[in-house]
């Protein structure tokens, strides 16, 4: 079994900056990528940003200049520094993992979501 938990969200002004955490424990054989999606009420949720094992990302057009992921490969944990938030950021955000469970078995993980509320 594993486990990604999230902290971090929060209330925060628009222009102010929050970090994201999330961290993976359990049966993990390695993790080939970790990211963050997102959704507000009435919208689907999108992808923020990924982050593989080998340091290739993948950020929305959206947050880009803005927020930054990286990773601690040791710790299984992903992080995403938000700066410059605005209003239009406001939305759970979830933690997703791609573990490998062992030799040739990947299966994709979420979080349980953490607030973010941005007030104008």
């Amino acid at each position: 079994q594993v486990q990604l938990v999230e902290s971090g969200g929060g209330l925060v002004q628009a222009g102010g900056s929050l970090r994201l955490s999330c961290a993976a424990s359990g049966s993990i054989f390695s993790i080939s990528a970790m990211g963050w999606y997102r959704q507000a009420p009435g919208k689907q949720r999108e992808l923020v940003a990924t982050l593989t094992s080998g340091g290739s990302t993948n950020t929305a057009d959206s947050v880009k200049g803005r927020f930054t992921i990286s990773r601690d490969n040791a710790k299984n944990t992903v992080y995403l520094q938000m700066n410059s938030l605005k209003p239009e950021d406001t939305a759970v955000y979830y933690c997703n993992a791609a573990v490998v469970l062992r030799a040739s078995y990947e299966r994709n993980y979420w979080g349980q979501g953490t607030q973010v509320t941005v007030s104008s």
